[in-house]
């Protein structure tokens, strides 16, 4: 029956008999009797009844009770049937005891063995709840539990080991049954999931992998819950790591195994940690000599003796991870062989060996074994950081293999790659080469690295017919076209050529290189075609290639020549609203200005030709236009030009916006540095920087006045040092140059007695600062304890007045003659007198005629909006009486009191 129809049924009882007369009149059927699940034979009727799990506890524990095995097992039989369907949350914490019995006994009685396993069973059902709340409720009880589980994997059971697993396996992914269960709900699965997370029985199943080196089937099993645990939780994994999990499953993964699940299921587990562990934590457990040589040994086996899809997949799962260890500057690559192998694996198609490892392994050309070849090519370039792989390479012959892809692309044969495959090939060599040649140079040289290069630029602009694929990462915006070939092959000759290595840039240039890249360039710069991010990052590279080149260097500025000067005053036009298109304009005019430094300062006919083509007033519109962090290369660019004089009048010459003259526009840019630095100056322009620092002290100030003038002591010292060379090698300047040195000296030293000076000032300042500060503190505690005398005195007459009569009197007679002497002397003859003094009155204190009474406290009304009808209110038992009890003994401390009245 459904839910639906056992609420209506169960509604339907609670009718009495007025709602049952009410629903006969409204033709409303009434149910006087409920199908249970019992009845439909759902649930048995034992199940129901057998509840006290308490009885079978005691009965277990009881000394007595020893060598009734078969009630034992029957009474265990009736727990496995009561849980049949899941163990309710209630009863968890008694099946748990049970099952902890029962582990104690079966060491020595077997025949628990097969109870004991359907118990642990039962655990791979969701648990039962009786309401919503008691997923929260049981929480610890359930995490506790499945920890107490995974406990259990110290009993040396293969088959207790085994049903754990599997059980837990089964919670963790089990959905919850669509059965109906009485009374009772499932856990969720996500509750389940998180419950497991919490128990921490992650770890505490790859700590038990330690007993399992003689138990294959078991470990194949442990390690199938620890897939399955960390397929998807970061929790589980992390724990796992806490328990070196990636170090103890990879250094066993070359153990034998028959049936091939351990390597497959190791690998799973190396991939979950490191998608949901944490990856720096799983490397360094990868990185050592038993792990990377398990490893090896592991890639080797499947590299030369794989033969299924399978295979190949797993070696490239392996290689990956791998990788990751190579990056590692801790890991034993090449102590271990592995680095030599991989070296050795990476060009064996391209570079004959007669290493018997390869010497009849042939590649097959599909696509795993392409994914094999670029990890292999990823792998060299991460190998190359640790220097003693670059001898193995060399020895290897690396550059020569990937100078292999390095040729125009032809129509493949039957046994080679295809045109996609070798073009992706193409351009990871050339991208590994831009990091590996600079490392060998030699072995560059060797294989005429630079005409290599030539020759495939001379391709990729000559019009033979060539549709790039434009596939992988490398290949962006080379589709159709040869745009991707000719973008790495000139970042390859910028890596080589910006090391500075004469030899290399001599070569380059003897073969034409400088005329071939000019040409390259201004075919880009006159091409229709639209610019994209590869153009100009192209020309970027072709630009800062040439200032390598040229720098320091003469002759090779005479090469570049008017070509080149065209080339960069065309560059210097271009729109500086493209800086920020997001293509990559930004770092090509600073290229463009870097070049004008390298390859025309230097060169006279270059800079004269410069000038010609109006180069310094596009200079000039370029510093006025560009943003501010551009503006130190410009005006580097323009000082280096100073040094020809033909140039002053260009710049005298030149005028911006409004008129504005290249002084006045310097000056400007010079007060815009100084706002940005936020110099301080005063009203007049005057510098302020060093004066006024809150927060310092005085010692402070003293550091300070050495800091504002640091140049003017650099300068002296600089000077000083001049000085003691020249008396060291016993050189004498000539006269004015010796009065000038001896001038500098002598500034240098009255700039130290000033600072000095002023620091002896500030010091001084702030002496007599602290002086007056302590005289003032003295002055305040003389009139703290004045005031606190004449508090003493003032309480001693008061006393004596209240104490004794006869000072009483005398000071009550001491106040009239004060009041009496107050008074003026001379009165009108016609004015009356009234007195103001009231006879007979025994007080010092002025008294009137006019009575004021003090308000009532406020503690005893309750404050002004407290309610005034008291009388009503009723005494509270807490403090109420004793409240009114002191506000009616308050009446006596009213204080009356009178003034005079005039």
């Amino acid at each position: 029956m459904s839910g639906e129809g056992q609420v209506l049924l169960r509604t339907s009882l609670t009718l009495n008999d007025g709602g049952t007369k009410d629903a006969r009149k409204h033709n409303i059927p009434v149910v006087t009797h409920v199908i249970t699940d019992v009845d439909l034979g759902i649930i048995h009727e034992d199940m129901l009844k057998f509840t006290d799990l308490s009885k079978v506890i005691k009965l277990m524990e009881d000394p007595a009770s020893f060598n009734l095995t078969g009630k034992h097992l029957k009474y265990l039989k009736r727990v496995t049937e009561y849980c049949q369907y899941g163990i309710p949350l209630i009863d968890l914490v008694h099946v748990f005891q049970i099952l902890n019995l029962c582990a104690e006994k079966v060491k020595d009685q077997n025949e628990y063995l097969q109870p004991m396993c359907g118990i642990i069973k039962l655990c791979g059902l969701p648990f039962l709840k009786q309401k919503s709340s008691d997923e929260g409720h049981y929480s610890q009880i359930v995490s506790e539990s499945i920890s107490q589980l995974g406990y259990l994997m110290r009993l040396p059971l293969s088959e207790v080991r085994i049903q754990i697993c599997e059980s837990i396996i089964s919670f963790y992914t089990r959905q919850p049954s669509k059965m109906h269960i009485e009374g009772f709900q499932p856990t969720s699965t996500k509750y389940n999931a998180k419950m497991v997370e919490q128990s921490g029985v992650s770890e505490t199943l790859v700590l038990s992998l330690v007993f399992l080196e003689n138990e294959h089937h078991v470990k194949l099993k442990v390690l199938q819950a620890l897939q399955c645990l960390s397929s998807t939780s970061d929790v589980n994994c992390n724990l796992m790591l806490k328990a070196q999990a990636a170090s103890r499953i990879c250094s066993r993964l070359n153990d034998p195994d028959p049936t091939g699940q351990l390597l497959f299921r190791s690998s799973e587990i190396l991939w979950n940690l490191l998608e949901h562990g944490s990856k720096q934590e799983i490397i360094n457990q990868l990185s050592n000599l038993d792990c990377i040589q398990a490893m090896k040994e592991v890639f080797v086996n499947q590299l030369l003796h794989g033969y299924r899809h399978y295979d190949r997949q797993l070696r490239n799962d392996l290689l990956v991870i791998a990788t990751l260890v190579a990056a590692n500057p801790g890991a034993p690559m090449v102590e271990s062989g592995f680095c030599k192998l991989l070296i050795l694996f990476s060009t064996f198609s391209e570079v004959k060996s007669h290493n018997p490892l390869v010497r009849s392994l042939k590649l097959s050309y599909n696509n795993e074994d392409f994914e094999m070849k670029k990890l292999l090519f990823n792998m060299l370039v991460v190998s190359s950081k640790d220097l003693s792989a670059l001898q193995l390479m060399c020895d290897g012959r690396v550059i020569l293999a990937l100078f292999h892809y390095v040729k125009p692309n032809e129509k493949p044969g039957v046994r080679e790659w295809s045109a996609a495959h070798f073009e992706e090939l193409q351009l990871h060599a050339l991208a590994a080469l831009a990091t590996l040649a600079p490392l060998l140079t030699d072995d560059y040289m060797t294989c005429q690295g630079n005409t290599r290069l030539l020759l495939l630029l001379e391709w990729c602009i000559s019009q033979d017919p060539y549709f790039g694929h434009g596939n992988s990462f490398h290949g962006s915006s080379g589709r159709g076209s040869k745009h991707a070939q000719m973008r790495y092959c000139l970042r390859l000759l910028r890596s080589m050529l910006s090391q500075g290595e004469e030899t290399v840039n001599q070569d380059f240039c003897d073969q034409g290189g400088m005329d071939q890249l000019l040409g390259i360039i201004n075919s880009m710069l006159r091409s229709s075609e639209e610019e994209d991010a590869v153009t100009v990052e192209m020309q970027t590279d072709i630009l800062l290639t040439l200032s390598s080149l040229c720098e320091n260097d003469l002759h090779k500025k005479e090469l570049f020549g008017s070509v080149g000067v065209e080339l960069l005053i065309r560059l210097l036009k271009v729109d500086s609203a493209k800086f920020h298109s997001g293509l990559g304009h930004n770092q090509l005019i600073l290229a463009t200005v870097d070049c004008i430094w390298c390859c025309i300062i230097g060169c006279y006919s270059s800079e004269d030709y410069f000038l010609e083509k109006e180069g310094i007033f596009l200079l000039l519109d370029l510093l006025a236009s560009t943003s501010q962090n551009m503006r130190n290369l410009i005006l580097g660019t323009l000082l280096e030009f100073c040094d020809n004089p033909k140039s002053i009048s260009h710049i005298s010459t030149w005028r911006g916006k409004k008129d504005q003259s290249a002084a006045k526009f310097m000056v400007q840019l010079w007060k815009e540095e100084e706002k940005e630095m936020q110099v301080k100056r005063d009203k007049d322009g005057r510098i302020v920087g060093f004066e006024d620092f809150p927060g310092l002290s005085a010692e402070d100030y003293v550091t300070v006045a050495v800091i504002s003038r640091y140049l003017d002591f650099k300068v002296g010292e600089i000077w000083k040092e001049i000085a003691i060379e020249l008396n060291a090698e016993e050189m004498r300047p000539v006269t004015p140059d010796q009065e000038a040195l001896e001038t500098i000296l002598k500034t240098s030293k009255d700039v130290g007695r000033d600072v000095a000076s002023l620091q002896a000032e500030i010091l001084d300042s702030q002496q007599q600062q602290d002086f007056q500060d302590e005289k003032q503190m003295y002055a305040e505690i003389r009139a703290n304890y004045k005031q606190r005398e004449l508090a003493a005195k003032s309480w001693e007459n008061y006393v004596a007045r209240t104490s004794n009569y006869e000072a009483l009197l005398a000071a009550a007679k001491f106040q009239e003659q004060s009041i009496e002497s107050s008074k003026p002397k001379g009165r009108q003859q016609d004015a009356l007198f009234h007195t103001v003094n009231i006879a007979g009155l025994h007080t010092t204190s002025f008294c009137g005629r006019t009575v004021a009474v003090e308000s009532t406290p406020a503690y005893l009304t309750g404050g002004p909006l407290a309610r005034t009808n008291l009388a009503d209110e009723k005494i509270s038992i807490r403090g109420g009486a004793l409240q009114k009890n002191h506000a009616a003994k308050g009446i006596n401390r009213f204080k009356i009191s009178t003034v005079a009245v005039n």
